[in-house]
């Protein structure tokens, strides 16, 4: 395939939970590849100046409303973690470990859903164990190998990287070079693919 996606998340964004959920689809209507850019969305704000959608209170609560609007829209659950905010860097770095090899789909699919489908703590290295064996791949190896060196620089050249190319927050995507920020902008992408 020659068209791309590429899609920087961070588990901890309901609304890249709610773009992966419709991603795959998309993809697959329009012969295009998805390709997953894993993120700390906490350094991304802190490179660009952004903040959490939460530090203003009507925003946020204008949020929570509108996150439960495009769960409706694509038919697709959405529960509020119980300890959100929750530090995702261990599920990021795992989520980079996992980037391109035969586990990819199953490991970032058990990280979403144990954020917004089910959720648990997922800054918790049992939970993190627990969720990966339950989705059928071995937890405590994938915990292991996103301890590797190799595997926190990529995690932070991803997000030194998606600054670089102008990302402020996630889900963002880019199709080529014109990039689109936000689920609520998916037709976007899949039209410019």
């Amino acid at each position: 395939m020659s068209k791309q996606v590429e899609f920087f998340f961070d588990v901890g964004s309901p609304t890249a939970w709610l773009a992966w959920t419709q991603l795959p689809a998309i993809c697959a209507r329009r012969s295009a590849e998805l390709v997953y850019r894993p993120v700390l969305l906490g350094g991304i704000f802190k490179a660009t100046g952004n903040s959490p959608p939460a530090a203003v209170p009507a925003k946020g609560q204008y949020m929570l409303r509108d996150l439960g609007r495009f769960a409706k829209r694509y038919q697709v659950p959405l529960t509020m973690n119980p300890y959100f905010p929750v530090n995702t860097l261990g599920a990021m770095r795992i989520a980079t470990a996992a980037a391109g090899t035969p586990d990819q789909d199953v490991v970032i699919a058990a990280l979403f859903d144990a954020m917004w489908k089910t959720p648990c703590k997922l800054s918790e290295p049992e939970e993190l164990i627990r969720v990966l064996n339950e989705a059928g791949v071995d937890g405590a190896a994938w915990l292991e190998k996103s301890e590797a060196d190799d595997v926190k620089q990529q995690l932070r050249e991803n997000t030194d990287a998606a600054v670089k190319r102008g990302v402020f927050g996630a889900p963002t995507f880019f199709v080529g070079n014109e990039m689109f920020f936000g689920q609520d902008r998916l037709d976007f992408v899949e039209e410019a693919l």
